[in-house]
């Protein structure tokens, strides 16, 4: 028994101590491995990479097919009668154009022209009749605003683009005495300036 005793502690010393040939050097298996598992992930990244850039060229492409940049204004509290006039001044110009003459209008220099309505007269070339339709002005500014922000998000060319715009009639809501308060729909779009023949 003491025989097989001792013959089990020396196979097992043997296996547990390492050569003196290997003292100091790294196993062969671990050195080939890493560099393996590093220019993996380099791959992983390299192609994600390649992906993103992919994904990015493509919604550049998207953006850029835009015809037209839509603004709606839903069931605003201005004047229907006033909104199309100021549709009317504004419609076919660009957006730096529009915004100068909306803010001459706040400033009372410059006239929107109601030829076709019974109001008082104002002094200008080509004017009979108009106003200086403050709330108005006021929503029809920001509209515009919201449109220029929309057409720079979009990559739109802002340049040789001008205004189209209309304004309808919304459903009026009843108020005390049988009277209606005044509700407007008005839709700016930015569209490509038409060529000339």
């Amino acid at each position: 028994m003491k025989e097989i005793k001792q013959e089990i502690k020396t196979k097992s010393e043997e296996e547990i101590k390492p050569s003196q040939k290997n003292i100091g050097q790294k196993p062969k298996e671990v050195n080939e491995i890493k560099p393996e598992i590093k220019t993996k992930s380099e791959d992983k990244q390299i192609s994600s990479d390649k992906n993103i850039e992919k994904k990015k060229e493509k919604i550049k492409e998207v953006k850029n097919q835009r015809n037209e940049i839509v603004v709606r204004g839903l069931s605003l509290k201005i004047s229907t009668k006033q909104s199309i006039a100021i549709c009317n001044m504004i419609r076919n110009r660009s957006i730096p154009k529009a915004m100068q003459m909306l803010e001459e209008v706040l400033v009372y220099r410059r006239v929107v022209k109601m030829n076709n309505r019974e109001v008082g007269h104002k002094k200008g070339k080509g004017v009979m009749a108009g106003r200086y339709p403050q709330n108005a002005v006021k929503e029809f500014i920001r509209l515009v605003k919201q449109l220029e922000a929309n057409a720079n998000n979009h990559g739109f060319e802002i340049p040789k683009a001008v205004i189209w715009c209309k304004a309808d009639q919304a459903s009026r809501p009843y108020r005390g005495g049988g009277t209606r308060f005044k509700r407007t729909h008005v839709t700016l779009k930015l569209i490509k300036r038409p060529k000339k023949k």
